[in-house]
């Protein structure tokens, strides 16, 4: 995590005060838990949460004692331990540190994923409202970054609201996939606590038990949430490759909010560079790159090993603060796009027609022409115009050969804009239902 591209409330998640908080909370309820079956006295547990539930740990002092320990979870409890006093020697009971280690972190992967869906719904609801007001703009669609036959630009924005759609549906998953909690001991047996420790821990974090935990949680959990997180990047990354492209010079169908006082080059005055997408498609890529980490993870050794434990303390705050910020500037983007038009016009009309050749080769098929001979006549009239000489449709019109299958009046119908936007009601619904 760097300030530059951190926002502050997925920051607090990873914090080391807001960890030490939920170990602590974790704790605390095991010993509760613990308490009510009589295995540790009901007054060492009010004085537990008494003594702890306020308290401000000083990081600096656990990290002071695990330069001794070499462990941050005893660390914490011997810190702990100065707060609480004599009743703390009931903490931790038949537990193992993978118990609140483990617990923790998917706590606040579940706290990440919250804000992460409530960035999708502002992604969304600008997408929605950008398609709905471009909804009949003509622009051109391109295959191979080549003209192919018109679209809408609110269908381009359809396109994209449909898939972060699916990133909604895929992390609201992910989020349910990684809320377990696992208060099993050592090797998972639960031979020195009661799984109805863990049942209570779970109910109290907002968690549910896990199944079977081999003294970890299984970590495909967090391969698929990590592997969530890159997959909604790869979509971050493909919206913005749009828009970096309809904003170069020779296309300029649309371009970033360039605001007052705002410099695109210190060299060139006149610059207006999408910095926004590019910046974008880097984030997008650091997102993703912990997405291999995270399913190498699965393989842990026997009942556990810590192979894992140093890429998660990388890979959690860093892919959920980047996707974060990252979500966040991609609704600012959408919001505020400068949308042009009549630029989409120009570029449509640039070919001379030829963004109608399919509608000419069926229309001659549909009037005898052999499918081969068909393509071949629009093609040789196509050709020229594709260099700048002359104009299609009047090169149709003087074709021989597509004059014997279709008239003026028939060649002249197929260059019909609008036929190819009648189905974009259609699409629309699709996307949005009726609304």
């Amino acid at each position: 995590m760097i300030p530059r591209y951190t926002r502050p409330e997925m920051a607090s998640i990873w914090e080391p005060q807001t960890r030490f908080k939920i170990w602590f909370e974790i704790e605390a309820h095991a010993a509760d838990a613990l308490a009510e079956l009589g295995v540790i006295p009901k007054e060492a547990a009010r004085t537990i949460w008494a003594k702890g539930k306020d308290a401000t740990f000083d990081v600096a002092r656990i990290d002071e004692i695990e330069r001794e320990t070499k462990h941050d979870v005893i660390a914490f409890l011997t810190h702990l331990a100065e707060i609480v006093g004599p009743e703390a020697r009931f903490v931790h009971q038949g537990m193992t540190s993978s118990d609140v280690l483990d617990t923790c972190l998917n706590v606040q992967l579940k706290r990440a994923a919250d804000l992460l869906i409530a960035d999708l719904d502002r992604v969304l609801a600008a997408l929605k409202t950008r398609a709905f007001e471009h909804k009949m703009t003509p622009t051109i669609g391109r295959s191979h970054g080549i003209h192919a036959e018109p679209v809408t630009f609110g269908l381009k924005l359809a396109y994209a609201h449909a898939e972060f759609a699916r990133a909604r549906a895929r992390l609201v998953a992910a989020r349910d996939e990684i809320s377990t909690c696992a208060i099993s001991g050592a090797v998972g047996t639960f031979a020195q606590i009661d799984p109805r420790v863990e049942e209570h821990v779970a109910k109290a974090m907002g968690l549910r038990p896990e199944p079977v935990s081999t003294q970890v949680i299984p970590r495909d959990r967090h391969a698929m949430y990590f592997a969530t997180l890159g997959v909604i990047a790869a979509s971050v990354e493909r919206l913005a490759v749009e828009v970096r492209h309809l904003q170069r010079t020779e296309v300029l169908e649309a371009e970033e909010f360039f605001s007052e006082g705002q410099k695109g080059s210190s060299a060139m005055p006149h610059k207006r560079n999408p910095v926004l997408s590019e910046n974008l498609s880097g984030l997008s890529r650091m997102v993703r790159a912990y997405v291999t980490p995270a399913l190498e993870n699965v393989a842990l050794w026997h009942e556990r090993d810590i192979s894992h434990s140093s890429a998660e303390r990388m890979m959690g705050p860093d892919a959920t603060v980047t996707l974060d910020f990252a979500l966040v500037r991609l609704a600012g983007l959408i919001e505020k796009l400068l949308v042009y038009p009549q630029n989409m016009q120009k570029n449509l009309d640039r070919l001379g027609g030829l963004v109608h050749s399919q509608r000419v080769l069926i229309a001659l098929t549909q009037k005898g022409a052999s499918r081969e001979d068909a393509y071949k006549f629009v093609q040789r009239n196509a050709m020229p115009v594709w260099r700048g000489e002359g104009d299609f449709q009047a090169l149709l019109k003087n074709d021989p050969d597509v004059k014997k299958y279709m008239s003026d009046a028939e060649i002249e119908e197929k260059f019909d804009l609008g036929y190819h936007l009648k189905h974009v009601d259609t699409i629309f619904k699709r996307v949005f239902g009726e609304s």
